[in-house]
């Protein structure tokens, strides 16, 4: 349901249906390390900044904190009252955003697993969140068909971003200014930039992605992680 790497690509962390987070080399895809203690579908996964810990976020309504090279569990952040859809680091590790189907944003501490701050003004479930690249603020977006920019530090909204006409399913913010990122999936294509490079059959077409540099991991509904590398072209370097 989520995959994510490492920050220095060296690893993929992925989410499953099955109730576990795993990490994966992301040279050889060989296993790492099964995180468990989720007991329900885990939505999403993040690593912090630093890549010493991990965060994920669960139908079972926890946000979890995770040790990334033992597998132990650090935290469980309890207050949500419903699915926990999307969770992010801060910039600093510091903190993690979460955003759930109780239409509610919350910060946490990450040292210490208090809630920092609820931020509300959704009308439907909250689909994902997001930091700035400064930590100030934060970006959630929601089935009300709304995008939200909120203080981070007071938990005050800031904007309210109206357009959309259907939920949104995805926020972002970006870094230097470029609207797209160069690897990605496109409707029924790999991408780079707006030029298509690989067609996907169907069975490759992912529920999640992430890219890093010219690698790109597709996480798929049969459970399956696909790994492309681009090297003088799209070549398929392994597939579990």
């Amino acid at each position: 349901m989520s995959v994510a790497f490492s920050p220095d690509g060296k690893q993929v962390m992925s989410g499953s249906y099955d109730k576990t987070v795993r990490l994966w080399d992301a040279a050889t895809g060989a296993p790492l390390q099964t995180l468990e203690g989720h007991s329900s579908s885990v939505r999403s996964v993040a690593f912090s900044p630093n890549g010493k810990q991990v965060v994920s976020g669960s139908y079972d309504m926890t946000v979890r904190l995770w040790d990334a090279a033992t597998g132990a569990l650090l935290q469980t952040l309890e207050a949500h009252s419903d699915s926990v859809n999307s969770v992010a680091f801060s910039p600093n590790g510091k903190q993690v955003v979460s955003g759930s189907d109780d239409k509610t944003v919350r910060l946490w501490d990450t040292a210490t697993g208090a809630p920092l701050q609820t931020l509300e003004g959704h009308s439907h479930l909250v689909r994902s969140v997001a930091f700035s690249p400064d930590g100030k603020q934060v970006v959630s977006g929601s089935e009300d068909k709304m995008v939200r920019l909120w203080d981070a530090a007071t938990g005050t909204p800031l904007q309210t971003l109206e357009g959309h006409s259907s939920p949104v399913l995805s926020v972002a913010f970006s870094p230097d200014g470029k609207l797209l990122p160069t690897l990605r999936v496109l409707s029924q294509w790999i991408a780079d930039g707006t030029a298509n490079l690989l067609w996907l059959p169907s069975e490759y077409r992912p529920t999640c992605e992430a890219a890093w540099d010219k690698t790109l991991v597709l996480g798929h509904s049969s459970g399956n992680i696909s790994f492309l590398q681009l090297k003088h072209g799209p070549k398929l370097i392994i597939r579990n």
